[in-house]
């Protein structure tokens, strides 16, 4: 299947195939005419698929990489040197190419180098995780986080190319297809009520499998849209951050070393519902909907923190604008808007 994101002079291809990633070289050789290739990668992706990939292109390219330990740690900034230096030393000039492959961590790290080094180079995302394929590889989203917060320095810069392989999540622990589906639930929440109602006619992943290449396909084809209305998140595409206030408020109060970000949104998204909902703001009943899917599905809805011990991180959030803190809420499942206010919203006494 093949998506197209309509940006003007910045548009470009997503390919959504099973086994893609072994002719992965002939896409790439009709979007890249160039010299060099920079493979930047994790240390448990890069075994499992980095040599496959760099074989290919050593037919067409002068081939080099560069491979991380994994985690969300990774995502910092001071690791951008260290990619800054590997692409020197490989020669790599603005008419060369860097590719990710590897999951979010590696997308948003090796996207804002690519944006950054040389004031950009051109950048091909191989997601290689569900969360990646289904959200952070498309829309041009790229950043490092700081200590004050999750994805605090970064840039918009679109790659050329999006090649998504559903097999290669057959290689995924649990854990991390647990991560992704948070973000499946989440396009499901705010623009899909039919793909919400497929998740949970399911009993588990293993049930819903046969079905994930269409499913990966409506979250990308949902997040495609909103990015063509919205290229720069002032507006619409701030409905892609359903959960995510709370959910790096979470990830950030543990240093990002307990919960995953699928699982911080997943909590997010349950715990903004129950909040609304007390508020008259969002249906009776919907983050009870959410809470069955997430069950379904693996995933956390609480994580016994006093939102008190958050507010610091929320008063962060980049969806600040003008003062005010944009949450993002459901009127029901498949309905999503933006709702100016504070921190005042959250009550500080709570524990989620």
């Amino acid at each position: 299947m093949k998506l197209t994101v309509h940006l003007g002079e910045n548009s470009y291809p997503i390919y959504i195939e099973n086994h893609i990633l072994d002719h992965a070289a002939s896409y790439i050789a009709e979007t890249f005419s160039g010299r060099r290739v920079m493979i930047i990668s994790d240390d448990q992706v890069y075994p499992l698929y980095g040599s496959r990939l760099k074989a290919q292109l050593e037919k067409h390219y002068e081939c080099f990489h560069l491979v991380l330990p994994h985690g969300e740690a990774t995502k910092s900034f001071q690791n951008l040197p260290v990619l800054y230096g590997a692409m020197l030393d490989a020669g790599i000039s603005r008419s060369d190419l860097v590719i990710a492959l590897g999951g979010g961590v590696i997308g948003d790290l090796a996207g804002f180098a690519a944006a950054s080094y040389l004031r950009g180079v051109r950048l091909i995302q191989i997601p290689t995780s569900l969360l990646a394929q289904v959200d952070s590889s498309v829309g041009g989203k790229v950043a490092v986080d700081l200590p004050q917060g999750k994805n605090l320095a970064g840039a918009f810069y679109q790659p050329s190319l999006v090649l998504i392989d559903p097999t290669v999540l057959d290689t995924l622990a649990p854990h991390f297809v647990s991560d992704g589906m948070g973000e499946v639930i989440k396009y499901g929440c705010i623009k899909d009520a039919e793909l919400f109602e497929l998740l949970r006619s399911h009993r588990s992943f293993a049930d819903l499998q046969p079905e994930l290449p269409s499913v990966i396909a409506r979250c990308v084809d949902i997040k495609r849209q909103v990015v063509e209305a919205d290229q720069f998140d002032t507006g619409e595409r701030m409905l892609l951050n359903f959960g995510h206030t709370l959910a790096h408020a979470i990830e950030q109060y543990h240093n990002y070393q307990k919960e995953s970000h699928g699982e911080a949104v997943s909590i997010g998204m349950y715990q903004i519902c129950r909040l609304a909902e007390e508020k008259g703001l969002t249906r009776e009943g919907t983050a009870e909907k959410i809470l069955e899917v997430l069950n379904i599905y693996g995933l956390a809805h609480s994580c016994g923190l006093p939102l008190a011990d958050l507010l610091g991180a929320m008063s962060r959030d980049k969806k600040n604008l003008h003062g005010s803190l944009n949450l993002i809420l459901l009127d029901e499942i498949g309905k999503s808007r933006i709702y100016p206010t504070s921190t005042g919203f959250f009550p500080l006494e709570r524990t989620i």
